[in-house]
């Protein structure tokens, strides 16, 4: 068996190199069950040195030129071989401890699942906030795109993930693949990731989007413009 491990990447210098070391090490709990792992990175068309850092912490670079956080994911998974396919954001921190947790779920039959989530050192309102979205992680299935594996055979049935949307993307696949069969959430361990949207924009950029949402719906997930936040390069 073999994972394969993708992380979409742009203008990711700052925190990049300390992700990939963690899904290094995470890469030996399956290495002791005798997995193969590769480690790939999509370069989503990136100004600074995100493929140097890359390439020089020993991962395989792709490229996608079109900005879109999908469409990178998709581009990875398509250069992957792993028979599990594992989606990490280039701002996380993915322990040990997690990994042997996935390994753990794939092997009582799951078909994919994500993690909760953490933010150390975050404020009292993000911290409010993670513990909500985790609630509601748990109760729906639902996995945040910063930590999705899935069962590579599954994530190509259904088509991946959907370009037509610049955000939710995950929870739009995690309702796909639930269809196929369990999907999980891992809340043992959960993955540390940056509060960075949380400092880098204003509250009032965030209701802005809220607002947006709740008068206009899905529509603004299928807008890059609407969607702003995850697309404007703040780093």
């Amino acid at each position: 068996m073999k994972l394969s491990a993708v992380v979409p990447a742009y203008n990711e210098q700052k925190l990049l190199a300390a992700t990939l070391e963690h899904v290094r090490r995470g890469f030996d709990a399956f290495a002791a069950r005798g997995w193969s792992c590769e480690l790939l990175v999509c370069d989503n068309n990136s100004t600074d040195r995100t493929p140097e850092i890359a390439r020089a912490a020993g991962a395989r670079v792709v490229f996608e030129p079109v900005n879109q956080i999908s469409r990178a994911r998709n581009t990875g998974a398509a250069a992957a071989s792993g028979d599990w396919l594992l989606f990490i954001d280039a701002d996380s921190s993915p322990s040990p401890e997690l990994f042997a947790d996935m390994l753990q779920a794939i092997e009582a039959g799951c078909v994919g699942g994500g993690a909760t989530v953490a933010m150390p050192g975050g404020r009292a309102d993000v911290r409010m906030w993670t513990a909500v979205w985790n609630a509601f992680s748990r109760a729906t299935s639902w996995a945040a795109g910063s930590f999705f594996f899935c069962e590579a055979r599954a994530f190509r049935d259904v088509g991946g993930f959907s370009e037509r949307l610049y955000a939710a993307e995950e929870l739009d696949l995690s309702r796909r693949l639930k269809r196929r069969g369990r999907f999980v959430i891992l809340s043992r361990h959960p993955l540390s990731t940056s509060d960075r949207k949380a400092r880098l924009y204003a509250w009032h950029e965030h209701a802005r989007f809220l607002t947006r949402f709740a008068l206009l719906g899905a529509r603004v997930l299928k807008s890059r413009d609407q969607c702003s936040i995850w697309y404007d390069g703040r780093r």
